[in-house]
């Protein structure tokens, strides 16, 4: 997709932080956009900044986890807009912090229920429409760098997010005979607001493994506030749409951030290799890799031990009793 003017978007978590800076971009490139989100105060404030640009956009309050609300809101565009959207983009995603050892159902059943039910949600809503109305298009979703790496203090997100690469390239050789393309977008760190998401679980997913209250929150808050101004992400994934590319990494240092993350796999499969890997693990990155990090999380990531799971604020440890999870062991 090329040209976007006059063209159809719909956008999950478009009310705030990425998604709203994706609605901001693609409506003023010209595109109908719609903007679907759980939270109606988000709701109420992106509306207000679209009406003052006199911009053609439309709310639905929306949670993705939800089949039938899915359907509403599609049959919702096409009554608006008279069409099913030409661009397809599932954004909304939520993200807790605490030890894998800890994890309860209830974490994994709202991280995946959201960010990756939510996802197959908006592509079986729109896949066969967007089919039937014959006129190609672009599916894309914010994956995430979390994708790429195993991180033993985000296994649900990590989880989640790995699943949906794996399946949006399925769907990227699925669909490509119908002319629609797709794409995965993968940042790391993005000035956005999915903090707020731990505070406001549903009741019915509130037992939680992890240690989580106001104060882990204001803490992650702090490392939100480096990251990737959405606006920039969105410039990013246009781009990437009008050059058809799958992985959409938004950093100069893209292709050679995957290449290196990926290094790992080939060594689990031989004992030297296993060795190499925990020799790499108990030392310190490369330049390169310190370069790489920065470029991924807003700041400049010097030489040395990183105490992000190490604060006063109790952030990314268990719940104090939970008896067979040894803080002593982490690093």
């Amino acid at each position: 997709m090329k040209d976007f003017s006059g063209k159809i978007a719909f956008i999950t978590g478009g009310a705030s932080g990425a998604g709203l800076g994706q609605a901001q971009v693609f409506s003023e490139a010209g595109m109908k956009v719609v903007i679907a989100d759980i939270r109606q105060d988000h709701l109420d404030e992106a509306m207000e900044y679209f009406k003052e640009k006199n911009a053609d956009v439309h709310a639905i309050k929306l949670d993705v986890t939800d089949r039938d609300a899915y359907a509403a809101a599609a049959d919702e565009v096409e009554r608006i807009y008279g069409a099913t959207p030409d661009l397809l983009v599932l954004t909304a995603g939520v993200n807790v912090f605490g030890p894998a050892e800890a994890s309860t159902y209830d974490d994994y059943d709202w991280v995946f229920g959201v960010c990756f039910w939510g996802v197959v949600n908006g592509l079986v809503t729109f896949v066969p429409r967007m089919i039937k109305a014959g006129k190609g298009g672009h599916i894309t979703s914010t994956v995430s760098w979390g994708a790429f790496t195993a991180a033993a203090m985000v296994a649900p997100y990590s989880a989640a997010k790995a699943a949906v690469l794996n399946l949006l390239e399925s769907y990227h050789l699925a669909l490509k005979p119908y002319g629609i393309e797709v794409s995965a977008l993968c940042p790391a760190n993005i000035k956005s607001r999915i903090y707020e998401t731990a505070l406001n679980r549903p009741e019915h997913l509130q037992d939680t493994g992890y240690n989580v209250n106001e104060k882990t929150q204001e803490f992650l808050a702090t490392i939100h506030a480096h990251g990737m101004e959405p606006r920039v992400l969105a410039e990013w994934l246009k781009k990437g749409i009008e050059n058809e590319h799958f992985l959409i990494i938004p950093y100069p240092s893209g292709p050679r951030m995957v290449e290196i993350e990926l290094e790992r796999f080939p060594k689990y499969a031989s004992a030297e290799g296993m060795k190499q890997l925990d020799e790499i693990r108990s030392g310190p990155p490369s330049e390169e890799q310190l370069k790489m990090m920065s470029e991924r999380e807003g700041y400049e990531i010097k030489p040395g031990p990183r105490t992000i799971f190490n604060t006063d604020s109790g952030f990314a440890k268990a719940r104090q009793d939970l008896d067979w999870v040894d803080q002593s062991k982490k690093v």
